[in-house]
């Protein structure tokens, strides 16, 4: 590795994240597309890991694909990595073709990293696009906060790395990253907020709008994780035990709380019972069970079965948690 401003830059994060979340001399995986943040993240990862072994998934969504990425592997072993290997995926399934692509990846690499962290090229110029959609969905701070360095297997430490540090590493290293055509199509939210929104906010605002951002996105991650772990407590509190396989909730001890630990205890009660994770709608639907009760009836939150619902419902001071059958009604 040459010794430039964009090689100490990549090596530093990289090193800092390994003696933060893992070992200086770990064994690592890298998610190559064959880009310029992943193939600098590679780099980086070759000369401060222990080991590293490229996983190259390919979405086979343009001509050419599989070219691609086998030219990304050889980069990858050509770096030094261990090993290089290619994962050609189906996109398929709900939510566009963006949420597809991302599922498919995920499953892909989770499923090769062999028990190894998994090392994603995520940007501090891509917490920041993300932190702007989690204010655009209006879901509060937990979108907010943007992305973990790390949420195992998952590690990204290249937070704190501007996009132009990792092109200059790949022009430092003579490297011809892939300049994937989604990146810059129109009809993507996050490229028009990459090429068109963020661009204007630095100029109106006068610059430092992404790190701004990514800074608002790391304390809203240690207020978060405060916040969740009371709610952890209350919720515990709050159960019934002996009430089946998902614990009723005494009302009263929710009543109690303030509103922003109520709500978390009650969203993580719905997903360990299965409910597909709720919005703001829904918990405040809940919500009103505890705080605002009038003989309502249940309420319905996502999951359950196409012949069965789930539903909480109020009955002799808790709240309960049942599945019942669509066409019984609220």
């Amino acid at each position: 590795m040459p010794e430039t401003d964009a090689a100490l830059v990549l090596r530093r994060s990289v090193r800092d994240w390994l003696r933060a979340y893992s070992a200086p001399d770990a064994e690592v995986a890298v998610a190559l597309s064959g880009g310029a943040d992943s193939l600098a993240l590679t780099a980086a990862a070759v000369a401060e890991a222990g080991a590293v072994h490229a996983l190259v998934v390919d979405h086979q969504l343009q001509a050419g694909s599989g070219r691609i990425a086998e030219a990304a592997a050889q980069a990858a072993l050509e770096l030094g990595c261990a090993s290089a290997t290619v994962l050609p995926v189906e996109v398929t399934g709900p939510g566009g073709m963006e949420a597809a692509a991302r599922a498919a990846r995920y499953a892909a690499l989770d499923g090769a990293r062999a028990g190894r962290e998994v090392l994603l090229a995520h940007t501090l110029d891509d917490q920041a696009e993300t932190v702007l959609l989690g204010l655009a969905r209006g879901s509060g701070p937990r979108s907010l906060r943007g992305m973990a360095p790390h949420s195992p297997p998952w590690g990204r430490p290249l937070l704190a790395v501007r996009r132009t540090d990792t092109v200059r590493l790949c022009a430092d290293l003579n490297l011809r990253p892939h300049v994937d055509p989604h990146n810059s199509a129109p009809e993507f939210t996050r490229v028009r907020l990459r090429h068109e929104v963020l661009p204007l906010l630095e100029d109106v605002l006068g610059g430092g709008v992404a790190a701004a951002l990514a800074r608002t996105a790391a304390q809203l991650r240690e207020d978060t994780a405060v916040l969740d772990a009371l709610a952890a407590e209350l919720l515990t509190t709050a159960r019934t035990p002996g009430t089946g396989p998902h614990p009723d909730l005494e009302v009263p001890p929710l009543a109690a709380a303030p509103a922003a630990l109520r709500r978390r205890a009650i969203r993580s009660w719905l997903l360990e019972a299965g409910a597909r994770a709720p919005g703001d709608t829904t918990l405040r639907a809940v919500e009103t069970l505890v705080v605002r009760w009038r003989g309502q009836g249940a309420v319905a939150v996502g999951g359950g079965t196409p012949a069965r619902r789930l539903v909480v419902a109020r009955e002799h001071g808790r709240l309960t948690l049942r599945l019942r059958g669509r066409a019984d009604g609220p």
